[in-house]
C-alpha cells in the first residue's frame, strides 16, 4: 500500500475529465498531481507533459480532483474551506492524501497511459447506505472522536457517515472517495468514465479489505484508488456564524448541500512502469526505494495559474438563484 500526501496545484473551474475542452467548466475542484493540467488533457502519456507534481513521489504525474467546500455563513457569504495537510504530511500546502492497495505483491496490473476514471455521482441527493455505497463518506473529528483511525474510512457507522456532518467539527472533516478495483482489460475510459471499471460482485469494498471476487465483464484487478481530504472547518464553528434554522452550512461546490454528491475524478499519470514496480515490490505507505521522494518545499512550488476567484466573502445575492452554483466562484 502506498499513501502519500499531494499538495494543492490549482483551484479552478475546469474539468477535464467531465467537461473537457470547457472553460469553465460546470463547477469548481481543487487539483493535486501534475501541472499539465488545463481544459483539455489527451489521452498520450501526462507525465511527458509535465515538467513537475505536487505529489510526495517525483514520479507520478497523475491528476487528483474533488468538489471545493465552501461554508454558508448567517449573513448569507460563503467561504471556502481550506483543507490542511494530513498526518504524517506536515508542510504539504492542503491537497489530498492519496492510497494505492494491492492485496498482495503481483496481485494487481498498474494501470495504462491515457488511463482515467471518475468515482461517486455529482447528481446523488439521498443516501444509498453507507454500507452499500462504500465509495464516499466523512467523519466529524470532535473532541470525543479526535484524529480517529486513518485505516478504517467508510467501514464505521459510529463515526463515518455518507452525507456532510451536522454539527460543529472542531477537528475539522475528513473525506473519502474509494475507486473500483476491476477493470475491463481494454478500455482506458468510457462515456460516463465509470463502465470500464467495476466494483468485485459482492459490491464495493474498502481499501484496508482490499479484495473479492472481480465480475467477468472486468477480470482486471487494478490497484485500488482512495482520496483523503482534510477540510479544515477549526475556522467557522462559531454557533453565531450557523444558520438559525440549525441546519448545517456546508455546501459542496456542484451546489450539494447534502454531501452524498461528493465525487473524485482521476487521470493517470505515473512514469513509465514505475507504479506497476510499487507494487510489486511491496512498497508501504512512503517507504518505496523505487521510487523518490520530494519534500514539501519542492512539490508546493509546483503550480498551475488559476483564473478564477475561489477565496474572500462571496456573495450569493448578486446573481440569480439559478445560476448561483455555475457562477459564484467568478
Amino acid at each position: 500500500m502506498l499513501r502519500f500526501g499531494c499538495s494543492q496545484v490549482v483551484i479552478e473551474r475546469l474539468d477535464p475529465l467531465v467537461n473537457p475542452g470547457q472553460n469553465p467548466s460546470s463547477h469548481m475542484h481543487q487539483i493535486v498531481g501534475g501541472n499539465a493540467f488545463s481544459a483539455s488533457m489527451p489521452l498520450e502519456d501526462i507525465s511527458a507533459l509535465s515538467t513537475c507534481t505536487t505529489c510526495h513521489f517525483q514520479e507520478d504525474h497523475s491528476n487528483y480532483w474533488t468538489a471545493n467546500l465552501y461554508f454558508r455563513a448567517r449573513n448569507g457569504t460563503y467561504k471556502r474551506v481550506p483543507q490542511m495537510a494530513n498526518e504524517f504530511n506536515t508542510g504539504d500546502n492542503g491537497g489530498i492524501t492519496v492510497y494505492y492497495t494491492s492485496p498482495a505483491p503481483n496481485a494487481t496490473t498498474a494501470f495504462k497511459p491515457g488511463f482515467r476514471m471518475l468515482a461517486g455521482d455529482v447528481n446523488l441527493r439521498k443516501s444509498e447506505g453507507l454500507g452499500r455505497n462504500m465509495q464516499q463518506c466523512y467523519r466529524c473529528y470532535t473532541k470525543e472522536n479526535f484524529g480517529g483511525s486513518m485505516y478504517s474510512p467508510c467501514m464505521d457507522p459510529v463515526y463515518d457517515t455518507d452525507h456532510l456532518p451536522k454539527i460543529p467539527c472542531p477537528g475539522g472533516i475528513r473525506s473519502n472517495i474509494i475507486f473500483p478495483l476491476c477493470w475491463d482489460g481494454v478500455n482506458l475510459d468510457s462515456p460516463n468514465h465509470k463502465d470500464h471499471v467495476a466494483h468485485p460482485i459482492t459490491g464495493p469494498t474498502s481499501f484496508s479489505v482490499v479484495g473479492g471476487e472481480c465480475p467477468k465483464s472486468h477480470p482486471v484487478k487494478i490497484p485500488q484508488v482512495m482520496y483523503e481530504v482534510m477540510w479544515d472547518t477549526r475556522p467557522f464553528n462559531n454557533p453565531e456564524d450557523w444558520p438559525e434554522d440549525g441546519s448545517q452550512p456546508l455546501v459542496l461546490s456542484n451546489g450539494d448541500t447534502t454531501g452524498y454528491g461528493q465525487h473524485g475524478d482521476y487521470v493517470f499519470g505515473w512514469e513509465k512502469d514505475s507504479l506497476q514496480v510499487a507494487m510489486d515490490t511491496g512498497c508501504y505507505l512512503r517507504n518505496c526505494s523505487s521510487l523518490t521522494e520530494l519534500p514539501p518545499k519542492v512539490k508546493n512550488q509546483c503550480q498551475v495559474p488559476v483564473s478564477a476567484t475561489v477565496d474572500g466573502d462571496l456573495d450569493e445575492c448578486k446573481l440569480p438563484p439559478h445560476l448561483f452554483f455555475f457562477f459564484f466562484v467568478f
